[in-house]
């Protein structure tokens, strides 16, 4: 039988989690609830090939930033998605772990979360994974870049996500070229 201190301590903890949850699907419902106002609607275009996203706004390229992917053995999913939910320093929550804002978190300071369930855009405390296929699936920035997007789109801007290069990504990102090996 556990202790009275041990279990005012459990609870203690199971109520702040309880607390951060509840404010963050609070801030969502805000953010949902908010009007669109009247900028142009953007979208935000992910090559997976090159790791790198670009915001597009009236399919004028506004800002493109270098990302990781999901490595092999856990790939990013490719299709058209929305943006559902954008959390300002983010808990993350992981097969039973719990990490709040902070250092240590892996997602950085900010959550755009996809309308396909456990992924999103987000930021990383391990920066020199960007440029590399390393990620569980989702789309990792710098946190400073992660945290230019999320004041640049908005819940509901769509989220493509494409494997393969197409004439528009060639537009987008520049046409790719062979390597040449220098002798």
């Amino acid at each position: 039988m556990l202790r009275a201190e041990d279990q005012i301590g459990r609870l203690a903890a199971l109520t702040g989690v309880m607390l951060m949850a509840t404010a963050e699907a609070l801030a969502q419902d805000r953010a949902l609830a908010q009007d669109k106002g009247t900028r142009p609607a953007r979208r935000i275009v992910v090559s997976i090939t090159d790791r790198k996203l670009a915001v597009l706004e009236s399919d004028r390229v506004v800002k493109i930033f270098p990302t990781a992917v999901g490595a092999p053995e856990s790939p990013s999913p490719v299709g058209i998605y929305k943006i559902v939910n954008s959390i300002p320093d983010p808990t993350w929550y992981y097969k039973g772990k719990i990490v709040g804002p902070g250092k240590s978190n892996p997602l950085g300071t900010r959550w755009l979360g996809l309308s396909i369930q456990g992924y999103g855009i987000h930021g990383t405390n391990v920066p020199t994974s960007i440029g590399h296929n390393a990620s569980h699936g989702c789309v990792r920035m710098r946190n400073h870049d992660v945290e230019e997007l999320f004041g640049m789109v908005e819940v509901g801007d769509q989220v493509e996500l494409y494997a393969d290069r197409t004439p528009e990504l060639d537009r987008i990102f520049g046409e790719t070229t062979a390597a040449v090996s220098v002798q």
